[in-house]
This record gives C-alpha cells, sequence and structure tokens, in this order.
C-alpha cells in the first residue's frame, strides 16, 4: 500500500477523465490534493466537496487557465500558501484538435502547444527548486503513444506530446541528484471525454462512421483491440510515486495495448 501522508499533489486537467482519476487515487493514497480545470461551476465543488468529504483530506480547486503563466503562477503560490509546497506535480492539462494541417487552425495549434506543452514548463519550473531542497518529489508527465508515434489529422497534439517526452527526460536530468523523479505516462487511447470529443472530427476528417472510428482507427492501433483504462493510468501513478520507483526517473511507461511495439 503506497503511503502519501503529508504529501500534497497538484493534478492540472483532474476536473475530469484522467486527471480526476489520478487526483482520486492521491487523495486514497493519502495526499492533500489541487484539481484544476474547466467545467461546469456546481459540478466541479460538488466533485471536490466530496472527495474531500470522504477522505477526509484538504482538497483545493484552482481554475486557473493553463495557457496563462501569470494563473499557474497564482494557483501554485496559492496551493504553496496553504500546504507549504507542492510534493507531488502531475502534468495532465490538454485539448485535442483533428484536422488535415492544411485547414488546421492556427489559434488551435496555439492552444494545444500552449497548454498540453508549455503549461508543463510553467509548473514544473515553479515547483522544481522546492522539490530540490526537501530532497524528494515526484513529477508525472501524462503524455501519450503519440509522444512516440504520430497519427494524421493531430499535428499539434503529437508535437507537444513529443515534446513533453523530451522535457520528461531533460528534467529528469537535472534533478537526478536530489531525489526527485520526473517520468512519462503514455496511454494509449483511454475513452475520456478527450477521446469522445475527438471521434466526431475525426469521422469527418476520414469521411467514415464513428463506430469505424472507434474500431478501425482507435482501437485498430492498439493490438488487444480495448481501451486502456483510467484505473491503469491511475495505479502506473503511484507506483512511480512509491519507493519502489526510487530509481525509475527519464521514463516514458507506455501502457498502449501493445501500439508502440509495432
Amino acid at each position: 500500500m503506497i503511503n502519501l501522508d503529508g504529501k500534497t499533489a497538484l493534478v492540472t486537467g483532474s476536473t475530469s477523465g484522467i486527471g480526476l482519476a489520478v487526483a482520486t487515487g492521491l487523495v486514497n493514497a493519502g495526499a492533500n490534493v489541487i484539481l484544476n480545470g474547466f467545467g461546469n461551476a456546481q459540478e466541479i465543488e460538488n466533485i471536490r466537496a466530496n472527495i474531500q468529504d470522504q477522505s477526509g483530506r484538504e482538497i483545493l480547486y484552482s481554475p486557473a487557465d493553463m495557457t496563462k503563466p501569470d494563473e499557474i503562477s497564482d494557483m501554485i503560490e496559492t496551493a504553496k500558501a496553504k500546504f507549504g509546497m507542492i510534493d507531488i506535480l502531475v502534468n495532465n492539462a490538454g485539448i485535442q484538435h483533428v484536422s488535415p494541417i492544411e485547414d488546421f487552425p492556427p489559434e488551435k495549434w496555439d492552444a494545444i502547444l500552449a497548454i498540453n506543452l508549455t503549461s508543463a514548463f510553467h509548473t514544473t519550473r515553479l515547483c522544481l527548486a522546492d522539490m530540490k531542497s526537501t530532497g524528494w518529489g515526484r513529477i508525472i508527465n501524462i503524455a501519450s503513444a503519440h509522444s512516440l508515434v504520430a497519427s494524421p489529422f493531430k499535428s499539434a497534439y503529437v508535437a507537444a506530446k513529443h515534446g513533453i517526452a523530451g522535457l520528461t527526460k531533460t528534467v529528469a536530468l537535472e534533478s537526478a541528484e536530489y531525489g526527485v523523479t520526473v517520468n512519462a505516462i503514455s496511454p494509449g487511447y483511454v475513452l475520456t471525454p478527450l477521446v469522445e470529443k475527438q471521434i466526431p472530427d475525426t469521422a469527418k476528417a476520414r469521411s467514415i462512421s464513428e463506430e469505424d472510428v472507434k474500431r478501425d482507427v482507435l482501437l485498430a492501433a492498439q493490438p488487444t483491440k480495448k481501451f486502456v483504462s483510467v484505473d491503469e493510468v491511475t495505479q502506473s501513478a503511484l507506483f512511480l510515486c512509491s519507493s519502489a520507483a526510487d530509481s525509475i526517473t527519464g521514463t516514458n511507461l507506455s501502457i498502449d495495448g501493445g501500439w508502440t511495439a509495432q
């Protein structure tokens, strides 16, 4: 059983999907957690209150826009004022847009790079010094199979996730002597709201049905022919926070049903 009592975790993009599952897993392991993300304010408050009530842990929520460095900084300063420091950083925030590159809106490119890649730079630069000073920290970047391979019509997302893989390796080397580990988790397709939202766009881009997208585009890439579960990603993140993973740093852990083995 992983014990994270006394630790504080920030999970970006954690109001639904993988981020919420990982945040809940960290809370259940004993950590205080800062949630972050967009969505209906009352629904998010219900989520926050339910997790806090069930766990007895302190759960904060920040609506910080991950495209805005000032808001990222304010979120982290607020968390530090409450908890002292952030011990575990999970960079999960992400958006997607599917389109041929000649039709790809430049504003979508800018937003995807800002949220999926640049926000992780800002959170990391603001949290790492405290981790180094205490001799312990965990940075987990939720990447994607697309950090290792490409798919058509996802130029910005693939570029951002390849960037996350490189950022992970670089920060791991910079922090290797300080008790801080930095790793990426690269899931294949998980049936989260982000994936569900891209199915209609992919169907349009490829001129096929949405069911064909699931069967012939998404799961075709995964030899297991099944979606990765959020619990699999959560348990991997918890393992990387454990003492058993003290010497695991700079890695990119694939959870993709064999996709990148091909």
